[in-house]
């Protein structure tokens, strides 16, 4: 067995349906991968996309909700394939993902591979603004190109299991959809593994957003990254390190500079997006001040 395909989901059955439905399209041999869903702990019964799905499915598990994170390592711990595959319920993988990830995996067994996700609900300016975000953080951190990528994100990732299982999968003390990819491409590469960004490796992203979910979503990436910063601190990285204000100021104008349509509403919305990240960042941080007993262990 190649590939087991691993997916987190939630309370969205629709969206679960269609990502397994875009995975039966694959090109890859049906033979070779599998996929498991990781149900956690969501209040809508998924048994009738579980059984309209039979043929793409080899395991169903249920948890109580502990996030994302500890989702997919739920997941992994059942997995046969010597590659896991992770996306998201809200994704849907192009025919030929696996067989692009496949290509570097087979080379080097210390490898993560990551493919380009695009926005697929383009009318929604909140959802592309969100993945507008994804595409500067990807020009900015994997600019060396091919191996030496420093960021890649969890709806569109493939790892050897070894590896995987070696380092402890992900840290499960986020437990919100939140900087657990960043936490985990950190300490991927602090125990002296590659990732790869292979853009042929393509998955469609249909995340709906709204203008409080929308805030809510950046507001959390904020709470995270504290909890990533800590993280890093708890393993010896350094102390918590801030990009410089050119780093946001090119964000903010990253949509001009790609000629996108609708560009002054996209600068105002990642402008907001960061309003949204810094109050979450500064809630953490006075969260932490009144319950210093809540903190990160190492990993």
């Amino acid at each position: 067995m190649d590939f087991t395909v691993i997916i987190p989901t939630y309370n969205r059955p629709a969206a679960l349906a269609a990502c397994l439905a875009a995975l039966d399209r694959s090109s890859y041999p049906r033979d070779l991968f599998e996929v498991v869903v990781v149900d956690d702990g969501g209040r809508v019964d998924l048994g009738h996309v579980i059984a309209s799905s039979v043929g793409a499915l080899l395991h169903f598990l249920r948890q109580q909700q502990r996030g994302p994170g500890s989702a997919r390592n739920a997941g992994a711990r059942v997995a046969r394939g010597r590659w896991l595959a992770f996306t998201d319920d809200d994704c849907l993988p192009e025919p030929g993902w696996l067989h692009a990830l496949a290509a570097h995996l087979v080379r080097d067994n210390r490898l993560a591979v990551g493919g380009y996700t695009s926005n697929q609900l383009v009318d929604n300016p909140y959802s592309s603004t969100s993945q507008l975000l994804i595409d500067y953080l990807y020009a900015h951190f994997n600019a060396a190109g091919g191996g030496d990528a420093k960021f890649l994100t969890t709806n569109n990732l493939a790892v050897p299991a070894a590896a995987f299982q070696a380092i402890g999968g992900f840290d499960e003390t986020y437990t919100l959809a939140a900087s657990e990819d960043r936490e985990f491409c950190s300490h991927w590469l602090q125990r002296g593994y590659r990732l790869h960004y292979e853009p042929m490796a393509r998955v469609r992203h249909a995340h709906y957003l709204d203008g409080a979910g929308f805030w809510r979503q950046h507001f959390n990436y904020g709470r995270g990254a504290r909890r990533y910063h800590l993280a890093r601190s708890v393993r010896g990285q350094g102390r918590p390190r801030f990009e410089p204000l050119t780093f946001y100021l090119a964000l903010v104008v990253y949509p001009w500079r790609r000629k996108r349509q609708g560009r002054l509403r996209l600068m105002l919305l990642l402008s907001l997006s960061q309003v949204a990240h810094t109050a979450g960042f500064i809630t953490a941080l006075l969260s932490e001040r009144a319950s210093p007993g809540d903190q990160p262990v190492g990993g």
